[in-house]
């Protein structure tokens, strides 16, 4: 009973973050928009289903108690993106994140959401950072029913570090959000080794030492 009553509070929280004057996205012009997987028309968003064909199932997503979809060897935890059709144009996203002990997930950012999240199970740490030049740390030690709100684009992480494992409910305020892990983006893109080494302050050697991590095994 106690997973059910958070799994509502996730949905209401998502509902009241999701959309709305100071939605990101475009605001639709019409009821709905069921996205057509099968068509090979791309705007921003899906092609919409017909309306005549469109059924509850359009709105519906089973599953999100169950571990699934993404999951991260490198950093430990796994990502499940509920999937509605009925969300197409809507400017809305969500997903179940879990994190294992001494897990993260780490910094990283949404170039086009905000996001909230809601822990169902565990404790975890998480935090922002404003930007640049104040830099400053906004984080707490969140634990089951706690929420907690990133602003747009700036960059934050959740750290496991207690001894149990831990569930959040991630509501993100753009159908398309986009992921920026930003060790990934320095590490595992084609980035200059030098450019690198002045970026961080330290020399090639050490770059291409951290390189060797992020490389295809």
């Amino acid at each position: 009973m106690a997973a059910a009553a958070l799994l509502l509070v996730a949905a209401l929280v998502a509902l009241g973050s999701g959309h709305g004057g100071e939605a990101f996205d475009p605001n639709p012009l019409q009821d709905f928009c069921v996205a057509d997987a099968t068509s090979k028309v791309r705007v921003n968003g899906l092609s919409c289903k017909d309306p005549a064909a469109v059924v509850s199932d359009d709105f519906f997503f089973a599953g999100a108690d169950k571990l699934r979809d993404e999951v991260s060897e490198r950093y430990g935890f796994s990502a499940l993106t509920v999937q509605i059709p009925g969300l197409n144009t809507q400017g809305q996203r969500y997903a179940r994140v879990d994190l294992a002990p001494g897990a993260i997930f780490p910094p990283h950012y949404h170039p086009r959401a905000a996001e909230t999240a809601l822990v169902l199970e565990g404790s975890v740490y998480f935090g922002f950072v404003s930007s640049y030049p104040d830099n400053k740390l906004f984080s707490k030690v969140l634990h089951k029913g706690d929420v907690f709100a990133v602003p747009q684009g700036l960059m934050h992480f959740l750290y496991n570090n207690g001894t149990a494992p831990a569930t959040l409910y991630a509501s993100l305020s753009s159908q398309n959000p986009g992921l920026v892990l930003l060790a990934d983006a320095l590490f595992a893109g084609a980035l200059p080794d030098d450019l690198l080494a002045k970026t961080l302050l330290t020399d090639k050697h050490t770059v291409d030492n951290i390189r060797a991590n992020f490389r295809p095994s």
